[in-house]
């Protein structure tokens, strides 16, 4: 008799429970609006979640430890005029925030030690260089202070956040609404997801396509996609019946995927969350009430399936915490914050395991906080690989608590000049404010504003 042999796999008993509802963040307004964004950023010392605001648009930042019950009156960072529609933390420094907005400007703002105490109505430095809503935010995985950023005019501007100034301007490679743009590992790439039903891997710096896939998904549905272990891209999408699929591609050759799986009839877009350490990828449906998870690999069919969170309620956002802020102590591979109507849910994606000695095997060396290169250098071509750091003794923070200098003229919002130049690939390079350049400049540990 032939039997069926299981595949082995350490991560085929990884298990999601949700927190207690007193380790829950109660009564926030989460925001009504229907865009297909994560609505929600946190790092290991806050958590932010857009809520519902009225004459503009806000967010919401608390303390991990602040559970319970969130009053009515407790502050915001309210000072966009239209609906925020994405945020981001800074992966190198965990008081730095993101936030793109419908209207059509980018905010940088800077969170106090401890979380606000008063609401925030003046960023630190606003860019301005989109002519539509902007609702795609991702920083630099390795360079300090480069963000990208998309909007509904297909325009993606990568900007040098220190000066306030956009570098490049891609605004000819998409011909429709861009429905995910995100960064490889080490940032040398941009891979990006279009209504035309395309996947495109882009050079950032000169903003060129390197390789691109029509039809990736028949659906007309909106397509993620996000970079794998290996340079593959895992994409997820809709077929012309309106099934959700998964495929996984090798941009080396486009022409066929190396597996396309076909998982339900649900019509919420799903957000996929890769973790490079473990090869997993989690994938959450907007209007979902579950997470399923699947294991990439290198051998057929490559994608595969482990098990599935499920629970009650719906989720309208989800945060992704890095790896620095798991309790490694307690075999947690993944976290996520997972938004309803009127709370944010901790759920803990769990290893079972019996030893409490740390596991080796479930935590290599993982990205740190600190960048590998700066953003002129960055743009000038410099690549560098992340710098990792062990979870052993569980991650400490190096850096002393960050001191910010600010100059009273300096208070005044930094603001990007919206001209620019374009050179013979379609790429505009943009040209500072002529009020950008002065002397004068404020630190705030590794984030510096030239004003």
């Amino acid at each position: 008799m032939l039997r069926k042999v299981v595949r082995s796999s350490k991560f085929r008993h990884v298990f999601g429970q949700a927190n207690k509802a007193d380790q829950c963040y109660d009564d926030i307004r989460i925001s009504q609006m229907t865009w297909d964004s994560n609505f929600c950023t946190v790092n290991p010392k806050f958590v932010a979640m857009i809520v519902d605001a009225s004459g503009g648009g806000a967010f919401m930042v608390l303390p991990l430890n602040k559970t319970g019950r969130i009053d009515m009156s407790y502050p915001t960072v309210c000072g966009h005029t239209g609906p925020v529609l994405d945020i981001e933390f800074c992966p190198h420094n965990d008081n730095i925030i993101a936030s793109g907005s419908e209207d059509c400007s980018v905010m940088i703002w800077e969170i106090p030690e401890g979380g606000l105490t008063s609401s925030i109505t003046e960023p630190v430095v606003k860019l301005e260089g989109h002519s539509k809503r902007v609702g795609i935010l991702s920083w630099h995985p390795t360079a300090r202070n480069v963000l990208m950023s998309a909007g509904c005019d297909n325009v993606v501007i990568l900007w040098n956040v220190a000066r306030g100034e956009a570098v490049v301007r891609i605004d000819s490679v998409h011909p429709d609404l861009i429905y995910s743009a995100c960064w490889n590992r080490d940032g040398s790439r941009i891979l990006t997801a279009c209504k035309d039903k395309t996947l495109r891997v882009l050079d950032p710096r000169k903003g060129t396509v390197i390789s691109e896939k029509e039809k990736t998904h028949e659906g007309s549905r909106p397509i993620r996609a996000v970079f794998v272990s290996d340079g593959k891209i895992l994409s997820t999408g809709f077929s012309r019946m309106s099934e959700r699929q998964v495929a996984l591609w090798d941009p080396n050759n486009f022409a066929e995927p190396l597996t396309l799986q076909e998982l339900d009839t649900s019509s919420g877009v799903l957000l996929p969350f890769f973790d490079p350490d473990t090869g997993i990828v989690y994938l959450c449906g907007k209007g979902d009430s579950s997470i399923r998870y699947f294991e990439v690999t290198d051998e057929a069919p490559y994608v595969h399936y482990l098990s599935m969170y499920s629970s009650k309620e719906s989720q309208k956002g989800m945060g992704y915490m890095p790896k620095r802020g798991l309790e490694v102590n307690k075999c947690e591979i993944a976290r996520f914050y997972k938004l309803h109507e009127r709370k944010c849910e901790p759920i803990v994606m769990t290893v079972p395991r019996k030893s409490d000695l740390f596991q080796e095997d479930l935590y290599p060396d993982t990205i740190g906080p600190e960048s590998s290169v700066e953003a002129d250098e960055w743009f000038d071509g410099k690549e560098a690989p992340p710098i990792l750091i062990s979870l052993k003794d569980g991650f400490a923070a190096t850096t002393k608590s960050k001191e910010f200098k600010v100059h009273k003229r300096l208070l005044k919002t930094t603001t990007a000049s919206a001209g620019c130049q374009p050179d013979s690939n379609g790429v505009s390079f943009m040209k500072a404010s002529p009020y950008l350049k002065h002397n004068h400049m404020c630190a705030y540990n590794n984030f510096i504003i030239y004003a």
